[in-house]
């Protein structure tokens, strides 16, 4: 049976959430950088009373990433757009004081650089502490299964800013509650179609003054304007197979001058 990876921030990584996790469910999750770990207990068949669940105490996983003695590992993985070597420390299995009796694995990434221009001074990241609740995970699967994280976020931006999940002038109860799942649908429906269009070739280029690298993929707002053009173009009855015409083999497009409605289907926020 296939396994799901939840992959959460520290609001979720919890004692709550880790103590009802179904079966088949794998939690990724951030932790404090102070957080109490614990060895996995020895077992006694002999001893009296209800069993163990902590044993000895372990260092912090900040205490654990300044540690010389344990090396770090080379794992690489996909972010911002291409391919890095993330440098990690882990430890398994060990139990933490919100997993109760679950053995988990410990894994301390150590920040990347950056540069916001190419003659200024490196920059880095904070460090991140995470937990999982698979101690047999690949540590590929588990960096690059938190990586993609991120995309929860822009789809928050994205229903929020542009879409406006939350600004909605409905007043009744019924439509309170489910205004914000039917925009979050449509949202769905949108991408989909949006993934099939850019299949197919059908994305309208971006404006002169928006460079698009090379295999970027289309953006929410791109999207929108294809539905938008495409829309339009059914109400006005125009065919605009004249107005955008793609060169063969070329990345560069032919614009015609033409009529007002034209311009329209062809709007661009």
């Amino acid at each position: 049976m296939e396994l799901l990876l939840c992959t959460v921030d520290g609001g979720y990584t919890n004692r709550s959430l880790l103590r009802e996790l179904p079966n088949n469910t794998v939690l990724i999750g951030r932790i404090r950088k102070d957080a109490k770990l614990f060895f996995v207990p020895d077992v006694n068949t002999n001893s009296i009373g209800r069993p163990r669940w902590y044993g000895e105490v372990l260092p912090t996983p900040e205490q654990i990433r300044q540690d010389d003695n344990i090396s770090w590992q080379p794992v690489e993985a996909f972010a911002a757009g291409k391919r890095h070597v993330f440098n990690i420390k882990t430890i398994s299995p060990v139990r933490w004081a919100g997993s109760g009796n679950m053995d988990v694995r410990i894994l301390v990434i150590r920040p990347l650089a950056y540069c916001l221009r190419i003659v200024a001074k490196p920059l880095y990241r904070e460090p991140a502490y995470l937990i999982c609740t698979d101690t047999e995970l690949s540590l590929e699967q588990l960096l690059q299964s938190y990586l993609w994280r991120w995309e929860i976020e822009l789809n928050f931006r994205d229903e929020k800013s542009i879409l406006g999940v939350g600004e909605s002038g409905v007043r009744t109860a019924s439509s309170v509650k489910s205004l914000p799942s039917f925009i979050v649908a449509a949202y769905s429906m949108l991408l989909l179609a949006g993934i099939a269009s850019e299949e197919n070739n059908n994305i309208l280029p971006r404006p002169k003054w928006q460079k698009q690298k090379p295999g970027e993929r289309c953006t929410t707002q791109q999207f929108i304007s294809l539905f938008r053009s495409q829309l339009w173009n059914n109400e006005l009855n125009t065919n605009l197979d004249h107005f955008v015409k793609k060169n063969a083999g070329t990345r560069s497009h032919v614009y015609s001058q033409h009529s007002l409605a034209d311009a329209v289907c062809y709007a661009y926020k």
